[in-house]
């Protein structure tokens, strides 16, 4: 199952691709209005054939405008949508990323891969 993370910002969203129990960071997109990205994100998921989406969710205000991106997405999108916990993973991100790769997709890939750990404890209990 091809699954796509989200790590949203208010300009910019990170994006990680996972195919199996590991998650890869992909890419940035920076945007201005909504409607811009969430047709991008169609089309995103058209061309990947991704079955899934989980949006990273922090504490705080934040985390409040990502859970209503997500709930969003679910409104639009005809596939499953989930959230994960992002938090710390933009510090981490921060941390490992070298000169010219974009954090915030390092971030989509650490929460992402932390979803199906978490998955995947939930299905052996």
């Amino acid at each position: 199952m091809k699954i796509l993370g989200i790590d949203w910002g208010e300009a910019k969203i990170g994006l990680a691709l996972a195919n199996g129990p590991l998650a890869e960071p992909w890419k940035v997109i920076r945007y201005q209005d909504d409607k811009e990205l969430l047709e991008d994100l169609k089309k995103i998921i058209q061309e990947q054939g991704i079955e899934e989406v989980v949006v990273g969710i922090s504490e705080g205000l934040s985390g409040q405008k990502a859970q209503e991106f997500g709930n969003g997405l679910r409104q639009v999108l005809e596939i499953k949508v989930n959230f994960g916990d992002e938090t710390l993973t933009t510090h981490r991100a921060q941390q490992l990323a070298k000169k010219g790769q974009d954090e915030d997709a390092i971030a989509a890939a650490f929460m992402l891969e932390e979803y199906l750990e978490n998955r995947k404890f939930d299905q052996l209990a």
